[in-house]
Formats: structure tokens, C-alpha cells, sequence
């Protein structure tokens, strides 16, 4: 435990931690495997630090900072501050990336269906037919292998985990659960980023950006709107017909006399060619 100082200089260093980055997050750390919180610090130690401490503690130190205090009703009992020079969508992003695979335990409400597939496994006969067929799976051994016979799910999505089904998924390397650490707010500068806002997918919107750039540019070429990317279109348009309409007049112009003679040219050659036929 703590010592007053100790306390008050863990306070002290979070303030002035606070003052040196432009980003400032909550990251709730609930539930979160101890294994998951290294390897984050891991991979993000060169952009990212984590204020990790009771949250009366998290909160002096926010309180400390006008930033800082718009996330304060975000802290939750488990919890730490985020801090980080990063763009918040790339910080995003590679905090989400950063997953684990965890084992059912009994009594969890199951993510999604958990399906086994009917198929040869890399179990051995003995405890581990016992332990499936008592979840229901149906097994059968053939030339000493264990062989599921037929897919089945298990659990519904949103059912409880039964202590069968738990140690049959673990026999089988199942792993049905994921955990990722994920800021829930985030500061960045004056704006504040929630994370709905944050959670998007960079390549759909960009391809997304993308296609509605490319409807406007239509849309503003048919309603001959000039604007820096219609311009150069509307003008090529717009002189091809000219050219077209001063070649039909037969005008006398730069850019049109020269079209003009080879079409008389073209006429004669036309012509010769028929007066020598004939």
C-alpha cells in the first residue's frame, strides 16, 4: 500500500506527465489479463504512456488539467490515462489490433454461437472422448484417432457456458473470447473523440470518400458548376466545341484553318480519285 508522500508524489509526477502530450485518454483496464496490459505497453512503449492507479488518484491528476477534466466521468474503478503525441484514429487502431484469444470459463454468456466442425481432431483417445461426449459432442475413434462425427453448436450466442462445454472447448483448443484493451475516450488537442467515433474503419471510408468525390465531380460536370476539379474538364469540353462548331461554319481561326485544310485535302483527294476512275 501507498504512503501519503507517495501518493501525493504519484500525483504530482501525473500532473506534470499530463502537460507534455497532446493526447489525453481514458483506457478502461476492467477485466483486462495481466499478460494483454504487458503486451500493449510493449508494442506501443515508443508513442504511449500509461498512467496506471486507484481511480481518486486518476482523478487529482485530471482534475489538475482543463483537458483533462472532460474525461474524469469516464473513469471507472479499474482504469488508467492514456497519454500520447499520436494521431487518435492511428492510436485507435493499433490499440484495437493488439488482441488475445481467451478460453471459455463456466457461466459466461457466449460473444457468438460456438460451433465445433465434424472433422479429425489431434486428440488421443481416453479422458478427452469422455470429457466431449459429455458436452454432447458427438465422437468416434477411427484408426486410433478421435474423430468428431457431426458439427453441432454448443451454445447460442448470448447462452451461458456450462462446465462441460467449458472443459470441451479447452480439450479442443477452442478458444471463443477475445480481449483487447480500447480507450473509451479520448482528448486530442481541443477535440473530444468518443469511441463510436473512433471505432471506423480507415480503408471502407476512404474508399467510401473516395466514391462520393468522385459523384460530386459528376454531378457538378453535368450542372456545369466550376470549381478547381471541374475546370479543367469544363474547358477541354468547351473548346473541343469550339472547334467543332468554328470547323462546321468553316471559321478562319487558329486552331481551325489547319482542320480546314486537311478536310479540303481530304475532299480533293476524294475527288481525284474519282475523276481518274471515271
Amino acid at each position: 500500500m501507498q504512503t501519503k508522500d507517495q501518493k501525493a508524489k504519484f500525483v504530482e509526477n501525473g500532473k506534470a506527465l499530463l502537460k507534455s502530450y497532446r493526447l489525453i485518454g481514458i483506457v478502461p483496464l476492467e477485466r483486462i489479463p495481466d499478460r494483454l496490459l504487458q503486451k500493449t505497453k510493449n508494442a506501443n512503449k515508443e508513442n504511449v504512456r500509461l498512467i496506471i492507479g486507484r481511480k481518486t488518484l486518476l482523478t487529482k491528476i485530471l482534475e489538475s488539467d482543463e483537458r483533462g477534466k472532460q474525461l474524469i466521468e469516464n473513469l471507472n474503478a479499474t482504469s488508467a490515462i492514456l497519454l500520447s503525441n499520436a494521431n487518435p484514429f492511428e492510436l485507435y487502431k493499433k490499440f484495437k489490433e493488439g488482441t488475445i484469444k481467451l478460453a471459455a470459463k463456466p457461466g459466461q454468456l457466449a460473444p457468438s454461437d460456438i460451433v465445433v466442425e465434424e472433422g479429425e481432431t489431434s486428440l488421443q483417445p481416453g479422458q478427452a472422448v469422455t470429457e466431449l461426449k459429455s458436452a454432447g459432442i458427438d465422437v468416434r475413434i477411427d484408426k486410433g484417432k478421435v474423430l468428431i462425427a457431426k458439427t453441432k453448436t454448443l451454445v447460442g450466442q448470448g447462452s451461458a457456458i456450462s462446465l462441460q462445454v467449458a472443459k470441451a472447448l479447452h480439450t479442443l483448443g477452442v478458444m471463443p473470447f477475445i480481449a483487447r484493451i480500447e480507450p473509451s475516450v479520448i482528448r486530442y488537442e481541443s477535440i473530444l473523440y468518443t469511441r463510436d467515433i473512433l471505432d471506423i474503419d480507415t480503408d471502407r471510408t476512404k474508399l467510401d470518400l473516395a466514391k462520393h468525390f468522385s459523384n460530386a465531380i459528376e454531378l457538378s460536370m453535368q450542372a456545369k458548376m466550376i470549381t478547381r476539379y471541374t475546370l479543367p474538364k469544363l474547358v477541354g469540353i468547351a473548346f473541343n466545341n469550339a472547334i467543332t462548331l468554328g470547323t462546321s461554319i468553316n471559321a478562319y481561326e487558329k486552331g481551325i484553318i489547319e482542320r480546314l485544310i486537311e478536310r479540303a485535302a481530304a475532299q480533293a483527294n476524294a475527288l481525284g480519285s474519282l475523276t481518274t476512275s471515271a
